[in-house]
């Protein structure tokens, strides 16, 4: 049985100096590596902006496929707020009793038809599948269109050669441009119809706003959520004992998901741009430089989180920046729990034995640092 590990790579740095440098397109990033200076750059709104060119606060940069800005994700105050109250009561409809009958509707098919194979590949047969027949319910829109979405693989900007694939990026930009001309000649209660419908301070919301919140909808809730359901198939398939113990005590539901989280860290981390000279952790940080809150590295911090390198289900104190932290905190973060949670109770349910076979390591390059957050290709058996 192969061990199921994601190593920390940032431990040294983040006790050394608590940062590391990445070369990003001649836009350099320093990168924060300690909770508690992640939480406090993060916090702070006004020295550290989200508002800053389209794109560049993402690592790797997007500047050069992207002018269309992501709301709420790259809007500061007090704008931000007016988007995301705006937005928020959508996004928390996956608390419903039909939303999560739907989704473990959805989650059941996918494990019985893994059951009926004698081996399935997990990336694109599963977690890329659930994650897009899952967002047709976020979005509020037929089952069917998630054909379209799998037909595009796991990034919706990356490809395999290219990081930031301008020619990807268009393929998103222009059918969610047809969803909009849709919905407005037909409105109907997707989201999109939603959106153009909404008002915020008297104003009826633009194109060009709409496209903004669905284009993070679709970009940041994509590789993220494959590499979470991913490492959570990898990791249970390594520790037989996870399901039925979650099986036998459905309450570890709640910090078992925390937990996996909080070790896989599916988002490494994101930029931010200074608006003035300023430091952190005693280095000087220059106005219009970028420095990245690296939740990865933060989730492993050792002066909050008792053995941060083992994963344990039932961790109580888990303060964890998985989500993000403050006022930009995932607004996906919900739905996105619902998925690991659902998933781990279908598969406790169903008594699922898991076998991996074969594993391809997707590994980021980050400088000095190289950090697998999952998987390019995992072969298993379900039983």
């Amino acid at each position: 049985m192969e061990k199921f590990e994601l190593p920390d790579p940032f431990e040294g740095a983040r006790e050394q100096c608590g940062y590391g440098k990445v070369e990003d397109q001649d836009d350099p990033v320093t990168m924060l590596l300690r909770l508690r200076d992640v939480r406090k750059t993060a916090k702070n709104t006004q020295t550290f902006q989200s508002g800053a060119q389209p794109g560049r606060i993402v690592v790797p940069s997007e500047v050069n496929i992207r002018s269309t800005r992501q709301i709420p994700f790259e809007v500061d105050p007090p704008m931000h707020r007016l988007y995301r109250d705006l937005l928020e009561d959508w996004f928390r409809r996956p608390e419903k009793d039909t939303y999560k009958a739907q989704l473990s509707d959805i989650i059941s098919k996918l494990v019985q038809e893994a059951k009926s194979k004698a081996q399935v590949e997990i990336v694109n047969d599963i977690a890329l599948k659930l994650q897009s027949r899952a967002l047709t319910l976020l979005l509020n829109v037929p089952l069917e269109e998630a054909e379209t979405w799998i037909s595009w693989g796991t990034h919706v900007f990356r490809s395999e050669d290219n990081p930031v694939d301008g020619d990807k990026a268009k393929i998103l930009y222009d059918y969610i441009d047809r969803q909009i001309e849709k919905a407005l000649s037909n409105p109907g209660d997707d989201l999109y119809s939603i959106l153009l419908n909404s008002e915020i301070e008297g104003k009826k919301l633009n194109k060009e706003e709409v496209k903004g919140v669905m284009i993070l909808t679709f970009a940041g809730g994509r590789d993220t959520v494959i590499n979470a359901v991913t490492n959570t198939l990898a990791y249970l398939s390594s520790n037989p004992k996870a399901l039925p113990a979650i099986k036998e005590d459905p309450t570890m539901l709640n910090t078992a998901v925390e937990e996996l989280v909080r070790y896989f860290s599916p988002l490494t981390h994101m930029g931010r741009v200074a608006t003035e000279d300023t430091e952190v952790c005693e280095h000087a940080i220059k106005a219009d430089s970028r420095v990245s809150l690296c939740w990865a590295s933060a989730n492993r911090d050792p002066k909050t989180f008792e053995n941060p390198n083992t994963i344990d289900l039932e961790r109580k104190l888990n303060p964890h920046v998985g989500f993000g932290f403050g006022i930009h905190k995932c607004l996906g973060a919900t739905h996105a729990r619902h998925v690991l949670r659902t998933l781990l109770s279908v598969l406790a349910e169903m008594d699922v034995k898991l076998k991996m076979v074969k594993g391809d390591s997707n590994i980021e390059d980050w400088g000095e640092f190289k950090r697998k957050v999952g998987y390019d290709r995992l072969e298993m058996k379900f039983s």
